[in-house]
């Protein structure tokens, strides 16, 4: 699909605020697509109803599924809405059914968007809808991995500890709107899908671009671009699915680094992308210097005399210690492998190379096909 140009320069155009003459309190639909998740389904809507303050309706976006996810999700008190010819995957499923759904609702009202892999903390929703003041657009999930997995479940839960200190450092930003769990206001969605119409942001027509291979990313980028802020608040805490073995995890993470670096060329540099700029530009000094290292290391070795000075060691000695203490809210076992160092330097260096690979890949321009994770 041909992805249209962005027009940087146009200002934000709001749409007219509706207003409820009825006064009552606003509403919260939850949207969660679907595609064959008999095992999991049931678990995500049993959590959503667990929610301090649960959602007036839960909707199953079943996405082209073979197996019993319809009839699990019914069993389970949820309405269904099978997608319609879809070949656009996540986003298009979630298109069609916000355009089923949006008309019932006013600009006040909210949507939660969750996969189906993922079970909220039940103070999820009630977290998200204090944290919407006026110039907040969207309201994400911090994202914990969940039990199990072997070595690799370790590594990805330490990975996403890590990232949830990030956001708390960052005063709660959320730099991401992740797919896990997002609460949208119904006028955001409105004003993204207008935005679109009028070519002020690309990515197609509708509300999720069809264009992207991380309709989250982009969406985030989208919501950013109106004007609105994105948070992530410390109550919006979900429990995800971990990648088990290593072609599943690559194929993972090289969606999302493919699709985060493409999004970003989409977009161009611009106020809310230069952040996301720069560090996509740390990455690759690190990428380069730890690779400086391994070589170095290398060389010192095939000498037979390495130099281990007390200032190596003492570098060493620190990097050891940044890792154990920013993995401490994963357990003592994760701090305990974090100290290991080579596991995960290891891990880091799977992650360089689905990082050069990307770059590889959009330098080809060659076309991705495979489905979403």
């Amino acid at each position: 699909m041909r992805r249209p140009r962005i027009n940087r320069r146009a200002p934000r155009a709001p749409i007219p605020e509706e207003q409820d003459d009825t006064g009552r309190a606003p509403r919260i639909v939850a949207l969660i697509p679907a595609h064959n998740e008999a095992e999991r389904i049931a678990a995500s809507i049993a959590a959503l109803y667990r929610q301090e303050r649960p959602p007036h309706r839960v909707v199953v976006v079943a996405d082209n599924c073979t197996d019993d996810t319809p009839q699990i999700a019914r069993a389970n008190g949820a309405t269904v809405i099978a997608s319609r010819a879809n070949r656009h995957k996540k986003a298009g499923a979630l298109n069609q059914a916000l355009d089923s759904v949006l008309h019932e609702l006013t600009a006040t009202d909210f949507v939660l968007v969750q996969d189906a892999d993922t079970v909220l903390r039940p103070s999820f929703v009630a977290s998200a809808i204090e944290a919407m003041d006026r110039s907040v657009g969207a309201v994400g999930g911090i994202f914990y991995g969940e039990h199990g997995g072997g070595l690799l479940g370790a590594l990805q839960r330490i990975e996403f500890h890590r990232y949830a200190r990030e956001i708390a450092r960052r005063d709660y930003r959320a730099d991401v709107l992740t797919g896990t769990a997002t609460l949208f206001r119904v006028r955001t969605l409105r004003e993204l899908k207008a935005a679109r119409l009028d070519g002020r942001i690309g990515g197609g027509t509708s509300y999720y671009s069809l264009a992207s291979l991380t309709e989250d990313d982009e969406i985030t980028k989208a919501v950013r671009t109106l004007g609105y802020r994105t948070v992530s608040p410390p109550g919006c805490a979900v429990v995800t699915e971990v990648m088990t073995s290593l072609p599943k995890l690559w194929h993972q993470r090289l969606r999302w680094q493919r699709g985060a670096l493409e999004n970003l060329r989409d977009y161009g540099w611009t106020k809310v992308t230069a952040p996301y700029i720069v560090r996509q530009g740390f990455m690759g000094l690190s990428v380069l210097f730890l690779a400086l290292y391994l070589v170095f290391t290398a060389w010192m070795l095939t000498r037979g005399r390495p130099e281990f000075t007390p200032f190596w060691i003492a570098v060493g000695l620190v990097f050891v210690a940044e890792k154990v203490v920013t993995a401490r809210g994963a357990g003592w076992k994760s701090q305990l492998l974090a100290g290991t160092l080579a596991v995960e330097l290891a891990y880091d260096m799977f992650q360089h190379a689905v990082y050069l690979r990307s770059l590889w890949d959009m330098a080809r321009r060659r076309e991705e096909r495979w489905c979403a994770t």
